[in-house]
């Protein structure tokens, strides 16, 4: 049967379907309906029906979110498009259209598209990152998405920068309440508040193409996003120890990640060899819509973590 992915962004909601080859056989893409909840169901479910008459049958379908259903209540949370919080996403979707419809944040399908038939294919084990304007993430074993009962499986962005030094004690204040998290340090606001401390206030892509035509400043904000870098996805390595990890978003897009972070990632990596390839996503912004599409693949969801 053929695969339905949807992309449920803030401003634009994108669909494909995907052959069992992994092939987009169709594609479209509309504007969200900002903040109204029924508005954005209507708008899926007409998108679907779209869809599935370009293809010409039914098709099983899954959905990329913001946020995560939480196991306690059932219900979308965390959320940035604020609409959908609280609601019981996946049963709505279900009852307008008459399916089961499996629901995985956006990070999840991103490394899920990845692991499936991008840059991480074949591997056993992948951690999948999405850098942005946040800092998301996502973890497939042996083909398998895993969400954990907390459904929270790969957020490594809100835990604390491994390592701090004096100078980053006790690190920028982040939405979740703490300071110092991951996504304060990494995201592209936080790369430009860090140049900010000591230069005219920049975009991340200006930070990055002032480094490369040998502004000082810059230079030394990108040395000290790599190693920090370095120290999040070590604490990583430590712990899943993956066989390779996917770098996705627009700030994967700088070149210096591929070169400069495992050149630091032996200083804490607790092992004497650092195996694990850190590469760039091969299907760049296609594949959270592809990962949707993916929630129905051949053992793509742990058993009894996404049900459907």
């Amino acid at each position: 049967m053929p695969r339905i992915g949807i992309d449920l962004g803030g401003t634009k909601i994108e669909g494909v379907v995907l052959g069992d080859d992994g092939a987009v056989r169709v594609r479209r893409r509309i504007a969200t309906p900002a903040g109204d909840y029924d508005a954005t169901l209507d708008a899926v479910a007409v998108l679907v029906l779209e869809l599935e008459n370009a293809c010409g049958g039914r098709c099983s379908v899954g959905v990329g979110t913001p946020g995560a259903l939480s196991p306690a209540s059932g219900r979308l949370r965390n959320a940035n498009s604020t609409c959908l919080n609280g609601r019981p996403l996946d049963r709505d979707f279900g009852d307008r259209l008459r399916r089961t419809v499996r629901i995985a944040n956006d990070a999840d399908c991103f490394t899920l598209s990845e692991a499936s038939d991008g840059a991480a294919a074949g591997a056993n084990s992948v951690f999948g990152v999405i850098i942005g304007t946040g800092t998301g993430g996502g973890i497939v074993v042996n083909g398998r998405l895993l969400q954990g009962p907390n459904a929270i499986a790969g957020e490594w962005g809100h835990n604390p920068l491994p390592w701090m030094t004096e100078d980053e004690r006790p690190g920028p204040p982040c939405y979740c309440g703490r300071h110092g998290c991951i996504e304060t340090f990494l995201s592209g606001p936080g790369l430009a508040l860090d140049y900010a401390a000591t230069a005219p206030r920049a975009s991340a892509a200006t930070i990055v193409e002032r480094a490369l035509a040998g502004e000082q400043a810059a230079a030394r904000c990108m040395e000290r996003y790599h190693d920090r870098m370095a120290r999040a996805l070590a604490s990583v390595i430590n712990i899943l120890d993956p066989e390779v990890i996917v770098l996705g978003g627009g700030l994967s897009n700088i070149d210096s990640l591929y070169t400069e972070i495992p050149l630091h990632l032996s200083r804490y990596v607790f092992s004497d060899v650092v195996q694990t390839q850190l590469v760039r996503a091969q299907h760049g912004d296609s594949s959270g819509v592809r990962g949707a599409a993916w929630l129905w693949g051949e053992n793509a969801v742990e058993q009894g973590l996404l049900t459907g």
